[in-house]
């Protein structure tokens, strides 16, 4: 039988609360990607060029170090709905950290997302070469706003 992993990242909580969701909406596991040293908001201040986040985001090859439990049974997922929120027009790179975490060969791995504004941008194509062997990483849908239980799980059919 198929399962299915919700494994996000959320700096503020906001990703967190679709996530959550969307595990409940798709009968899916839940885990949350930590980074080793939590984000202050110092750090997310995006409009300073010297703060944590900025320099992270200005390194695409950089890999900041996960936290917390690790996936203890990720070989019995076949499908991965991987949440985060759009940093930049992508997502931060600590998704890249996770995703080179574990052996991806042959899943399915769905992207979602929240974003005070913008869209995937080039999120797939930078997570990509992260993931290899995956059978398939797709975009799925941005978590913005409020969805109803019924509403995601009429949703994640698509991606299951």
């Amino acid at each position: 039988m198929a399962k299915t992993l919700v494994a996000y990242f959320s700096a503020t909580g906001t990703t967190g609360i679709a996530a959550t969701a969307l595990a409940e909406a798709a009968g899916a596991d839940l885990h949350e990607i930590q980074p080793e040293v939590p984000y202050t908001n110092d750090d997310l201040n995006w409009r300073n060029e010297q703060s944590r986040s900025s320099v992270e985001m200005n390194d695409p090859a950089g890999r900041p170090a996960i936290g917390g439990e690790k996936v203890s049974n990720m070989e019995q997922y076949d499908t991965i709905f991987l949440c985060f929120p759009i940093w930049w027009y992508v997502a931060p790179t600590i998704v890249n950290s996770f995703l080179e975490s574990y052996d991806m060969h042959g899943k399915k791995i769905v992207l979602f997302a929240t974003s005070g504004g913008s869209g995937f941008g080039k999120t797939l194509e930078r997570l990509e070469d992260s993931a290899p062997g995956a059978a398939e990483i797709m975009e799925g849908v941005m978590l913005n706003g409020e969805w109803s239980k019924d509403g995601l799980a009429e949703m994640v059919k698509e991606y299951l």
